[in-house]
């Protein structure tokens, strides 16, 4: 099917997700899910704009890099400025100025990073927000719900436990257990109309947790879609795809959008839509930026190195981004780098940002036109593929 066939009409009905096409090889497909501030077309990646920003950049230049969606955190917004500030502003959108869709995240994962501040329960968690202002803070699912409706996203999260890796199977069994309680609970919380809630999937590396996990999500009601959490939390990356690719290819529902969540270097996101994911988050292409790193089609680059002092050309010649098409020299980068100047953080934010927003442009080209298998087996034989 070309791309001039598969677009949606706009009066689709809202978080519908239709399947435009199915690469013959692999688990990959296209994608469009209807939002209420436009359609995504998938596979995609999602930029991060933690406390209501996307870092160094401006709203239309995130824009213009081709970004469809971006992500705030409910955690850190909740703590400042706090969601009722947000929603007496307009909701995100406008407190943002991003007027195209916008996913939160439910803030578990910062919750259960404070690691020894926070007291777990089953009605919820209690924690300490020892990097604002020490307050003691109860979250219950519902509370949960409260704030992310508040600030106004299109698609928000469950609140969910995430265990790291390693774990004794017991203590994953019951994150996987009060996960599935308090999706339950947040299903019923939840009653903002034109905003898409997403349960998600948790069970570490078992796949018989993450089946469980899943079905139980199923039977609490019709989650228009689903994330998967719990990856990325230490575990080597050929240790995630065991249960991952299974997963995504053999159980989660066909006709719902599928979020690897928090996962972002170009190699995994290559091959998490071979195996049938459609959405991405990370902030590594903006954290890496910010410390000097660039993702290329010669794999990552560390802009510290001696060797690219006296470097006229572009970063990456294949590129066709604004920096690498805008006459900036890898000397200059370099030099900005090394100075610790603000532009040469922002500069290599738009190159990693549009690295990673144009892969998914290409890989869903590729399955739109049947040949994703060959883009795989080209990627990872590229040196682009060394950028773990």
């Amino acid at each position: 099917m070309c791309e001039a066939c598969a677009q949606i009409s706009p009066q689709k009905e809202l978080f519908m997700y239709d399947i435009v096409a199915e690469d013959p090889k692999t688990a990959a497909r296209a994608g469009v899910f209807h939002t209420a501030h436009g359609d995504i077309k998938t596979p995609v990646f999602m930029p991060v704009g933690t406390k209501g920003t996307v870092k160094g950049m401006l709203p239309g230049g995130v824009e213009d890099l081709g970004a469809q969606i971006i992500l705030a955190n409910t955690y850190h917004l909740a703590c400042r400025p706090g969601e009722t500030v947000v929603e007496e502003l307009g909701g995100l959108h406008e407190f943002m100025q991003w007027h195209k869709p916008i996913l939160t995240d439910s803030g578990g994962f910062q919750v259960f990073s404070h690691e020894g501040l926070v007291k777990l329960e089953d009605n919820g968690v209690g924690f300490r927000t020892d990097d604002y202002d020490g307050a003691h803070v109860f979250w219950t699912p519902e509370r949960n719900m409260e704030i992310q409706q508040a600030l106004g996203a299109d698609i928000v999260m469950q609140l969910d436990q995430c265990p790291g890796y390693p774990a004794e199977r017991s203590f994953v069994e019951r994150a996987v257990e009060l996960s599935s309680s308090w999706g339950e609970r947040c299903f019923k919380a939840h009653t903002k109309k034109d905003q898409a809630l997403f349960g998600i999937v948790q069970g570490g590396m078992h796949l018989d947790l993450r089946i469980r996990s899943l079905n139980h999500l199923e039977n609490c009601g019709e989650f228009p879609g689903y994330g998967i959490g719990g990856y990325s939390v230490g575990e080597d990356h050929e240790t995630m795809f065991e249960t991952l690719a299974p997963l995504a290819s053999q159980y989660m529902p066909k006709h719902k959008p599928r979020y690897l969540m928090g996962v972002g270097n170009p190699t995994t996101l290559v091959q998490g839509v071979a195996c049938g994911i459609d959405m991405f988050d990370c902030v590594l292409p903006t954290r890496t930026a910010r410390s000097g790193t660039a993702f290329s089609s010669l794999g990552r680059m560390n802009m510290h190195n001696a060797k690219y002092t006296h470097d006229k050309g572009p970063l990456d010649e294949s590129c066709t981004c604004p920096v690498c098409t805008g006459g900036y020299s890898r000397g200059y980068i370099r030099h900005l780098v090394m100075q610790k100047e603000m532009l040469g953080g922002i500069l290599l934010t738009m190159l990693n940002l549009y690295f990673l927003l144009n892969l998914m442009n290409l890989a869903r080209e590729a399955i739109l036109q049947g040949t994703y298998k060959e883009f795989l087996d080209n990627w990872m034989s590229s040196p682009a593929a060394n950028d773990y």
